[in-house]
């Protein structure tokens, strides 16, 4: 007896080294709801509904006839219509010998933003651009290169009587390496050049080091183009670039097009029968209709926009922790009360809030729901009630084999080019909170008159903080808040993007 109690304390000790080392022998058993681990069982309990008493309504709620019609009918001609052309008389200099490289940061669509800046760039100076370098992202680890994501040929020829373009530098420059620029300071490399630049900015500080030195490298080069003051050859430039030039490789394209085939089809009884059998019934059915929901309620968003998600103090914990390692304390947004983020609609909605702000639109249990996302902070679990509310919600998983999704499987970058070209051709499309993806599909669909939902961020935060509403009130508010928020266009403004507004740049009245 006395040698068992004397072998307790060491028992103990070992016991509680194994519980510290468990979670990184065995990560994701301990971490469900995130992709990474800030401390022991930090995100182990999923978060239950907020709004049970909508949640409840909405299951039971009925669409009528003709408000279902109302929501899926296209929009009407609009007054406006892609008008992209060159002017006729340059206002810029003539070609000079030399060739400009940008090295590109962000998901896809911020690099997308990137490329077509610069193009712009290299038109207003007259130089050659080298195919854009897309940096490693640092949340989602993407190595894919311009070429794994958009067709080069196709970017090359259809710009090709408006820009020089060359996939890479002549030999003689081939020590002009993203390598090269981090291994110390070089007379090559702009990092200087501000937000939003102004034309005449590279004009000045660029040209004069193309005729020293015959290459210029800009890094970082991110929103570094001013959207106004500029020449509208320029504009008309960005606008075919965005909408013409950059078209995805074959390999998405052809993903994307079995997606879509499989979401117009006749889903009946699909749930429960083998993928094959799936996706002949399928294939093989009618041509419905679908919405695509763009669902951005990834960890690293969670984090950064500093707001509850209903995960309780432990939830809080993890999230502050991993803002923490990420931005190092650069979230402003931190300081602030979740009551004041959510009043100010700084706060993505959770997939349960998207559910239900759709379900008080008109849709319904028979509407075809795509969800085009990356990861879903918080799995299953967190969308249990979007899937409750939309049972015939699909993503690319549901409706591909392993071996279709093969091409894009660990690429964050070529998953997210599949959603956009989805995105592209659903009769309805909406995100959950603003972000680069809301925005480019937003714009690319104005282009095209088509169907786009954009939350009403203010009003959905008052409503869902509002505890004592009932349905009724709850989906009239919602949809007398978004009658003209479903693709209706808008004009830009002074300082706002051309790639989130494409008039008067991009369109011209019909």
């Amino acid at each position: 007896m006395l040698k068992y109690l004397q072998n307790q304390p060491q028992k103990v000790a070992f016991a509680a080294i194994f519980a510290v080392l468990l979670p990184n022998i065995f990560p994701n058993f301990f971490t469900p709801l995130g992709g990474a681990y800030p401390s022991l069982f930090s995100e182990w309990n999923a978060p239950s509904p907020k709004h049970l008493h909508l949640l409840k309504k909405a299951l039971l709620h009925e669409t009528f006839d003709r408000q279902e019609a109302d929501l899926w009918s296209p929009l009407p001609n609009q007054g406006w219509k892609p008008c992209i052309y060159t002017t006729s008389v340059p206002s810029l200099p003539k070609k000079i010998e030399g060739y400009i490289q940008v090295f590109l940061d962000g998901g896809l669509n911020q690099q997308r933003m990137g490329i077509c800046d610069a193009v712009a760039v290299a038109k207003i100076i007259g130089a050659t651009l080298v195919i854009p370098h897309l940096e490693v992202n640092p949340v989602w680890q993407d190595s894919s290169s311009f070429a794994d994501i958009f067709d080069v040929d196709y970017f090359i020829d259809t710009l090709k009587d408006e820009v020089s373009i060359v996939k890479e530098l002549p030999e003689k420059y081939s020590w002009s390496t993203r390598e090269y620029y981090a291994t110390g300071i070089r007379a090559t490399r702009i990092k200087t050049a501000p937000v939003h630049a102004p034309a005449d900015w590279y004009l000045e500080n660029v040209v004069p080091i193309l005729q020293s030195y015959g290459v210029a490298a800009i890094s970082p080069f991110s929103h570094r183009l001013a959207f106004d003051n500029m020449p509208a050859e320029i504009q008309h430039l960005r606008c075919r670039v965005n909408f013409q030039a950059l078209v995805f490789t074959p390999q998405i394209t052809k993903l994307g097009e079995a997606l879509v085939n499989r979401l117009r089809g006749n889903s009946t009884g699909i749930e429960t029968k083998s993928f094959d059998e799936r996706r002949n019934l399928i294939d093989n059915g009618k041509n419905r209709k679908f919405v695509v929901l763009h669902l951005r309620f990834d960890k690293d968003m969670a984090a950064h926009s500093a707001c509850n998600f209903g995960g309780g103090k432990a939830e809080r914990l993890a999230l502050a922790k991993y803002r923490q390692v990420i931005w190092q304390g650069r979230v402003l947004k931190s300081q602030f009360t979740d009551e004041e983020l959510r009043g100010q609609g700084r706060c993505p909605l959770t997939p349960e809030e998207i559910g239900l702000l759709l379900a008080a639109l008109g849709f319904n249990n028979s509407t075809r729901l795509y969800l085009a996302s990356h990861k879903v902070y918080g799995g299953e679990a967190r969308i249990s009630a979007l899937r409750e509310l939309f049972p015939l919600m699909e993503d690319k998983k549901s409706l591909t084999s392993p071996e279709e999704r093969a091409v894009i499987e660990g690429k964050a970058s070529l998953s997210a080019a599949v959603d956009y070209y989805v995105s592209m051709q659903s009769e309805i499309f909406i995100s959950a909170s603003p972000g680069n993806m809301h925005n480019a599909l937003v714009a690319h669909r104005a282009y095209n008159n088509m169907k786009t939902i954009r939350p009403n961020m203010v009003l959905l935060a008052q409503l869902f903080l509002s505890t004592g509403m009932d349905w009724t009130e709850f989906q009239q508010a919602v949809q007398n808040g978004h009658k003209n928020r479903q693709g209706q266009l808008r004009m830009r403004k002074e300082k706002q993007s051309i790639y989130t507004y494409p008039i008067p740049d991009c369109m011209c009245q019909a």
